[in-house]
């Protein structure tokens, strides 16, 4: 089995290949972050190793560089107008092949994988000609190729203008709700299948949680992004055993999928697998567990303790 969109993977060696054209630009999106949401992985990683030539890009503070700076939340979706003023101070223009690159400093909220995909969700739903580097900055660093601590210079590069229709990619709270309704009142025969990424025990509610509230959605299934990665850093499993795992829980069958998590990172794991596969019905829910535990008067499944 091959995935459909393959190309939205790139392997050390064609990056290797293709790291010095005037047209590909590698965005570093490491994340090292503090309890107050600071991203110290510009300091601590990138300055003193990066791929040459590759642009620091900060996803990962709560309000970084494709986060809505006048949210409440942390992470929430970006205007058009800010995503064009982060591409354009990393040169990133019309005709430019952006590769995303993470490291993994420490298991958890600073996986590579999850903030690879998450700016990939944003970049590829406003246009943008973007890849996943699979292996992460460790991968290539095991192979011996080449990385420095000299500062990159950002190239010139026409205004990169973002697409429209975005929309789809994004679910808000009250598409969540419709979905949690539509899966009580329909079942299976349900027009959406809303999928929980974290780790079984945060779903189970005896995990970490969110908010006031543990447990997950109601209606949700688990699809644990772990199991869709080989290790924190962008190296995704196989086709066949990324297929078994969604096909598993029914998100390659259903009409619409809404992926969701703690914050709407590892939320876009899952989501960015099904599009390896093609499928273009998926949406994130941005405002994640962070929003919905937070509402007492929205449905979420929560174990007692005699469970």
């Amino acid at each position: 089995m091959e995935f459909t969109n393959p190309h939205y993977l790139v392997t050390t060696s064609w990056l290797a290949e293709h790291l010095d054209r005037p047209n590909v630009r590698v965005l570093d999106v490491t994340a090292k972050l503090t309890s107050s949401l600071e991203n110290r992985a510009e300091a601590d990683c990138y300055q003193g190793s990066h791929l040459p030539g590759s642009m620091f890009f900060d996803v990962a503070s709560g309000k970084g560089v494709l986060s809505d700076p006048s949210a409440d939340l942390p992470w929430m979706w970006p205007s058009a107008e800010q995503v064009a003023s982060a591409l354009a101070a990393v040169g990133v223009g019309p005709d430019t092949r952006v590769i995303l690159v993470a490291r993994t400093p420490r298991i958890g909220i600073d996986s590579g994988t999850m903030w690879c995909t998450r700016a990939w969700w944003t970049l590829h739903h406003y246009g943008v000609d973007c890849a996943i580097l699979h292996g992460g900055i460790e991968r290539w660093e095991a192979e011996g190729r080449p990385l420095t601590d000299e500062p990159s210079v950002v190239p010139e590069a026409p205004p990169f203008v973002p697409a429209t229709g975005w929309e789809s990619a994004r679910a808000t709270k009250a598409d969540v709700l419709g979905a949690v309704r539509s899966l009580q009142t329909e079942g299976e025969a349900a027009a959406v299948c809303l999928v929980d990424a974290l780790p079984s025990d945060s779903f189970a509610g005896s995990g970490t949680s969110y908010g006031p509230r543990s447990g997950h959605i109601t209606g949700a299934v688990n699809v644990p992004f772990r199991t869709l990665i080989e290790a924190e850093t962008a190296a995704f499993v196989d086709p066949d055993t990324m297929h078994t795992h969604l096909a598993g829980a029914g998100l390659l069958q259903a009409p619409n999928v809404i992926t969701y998590c703690g914050g709407a990172i590892a939320a876009t794991v899952d989501a960015f697998a099904l599009a390896l596969f093609g499928r273009t019905n998926v949406a994130v829910y941005d405002g994640s567990l962070m929003e919905w535990a937070s509402d007492p008067d929205l449905p979420m499944t929560v174990p007692s303790a005699a469970d």
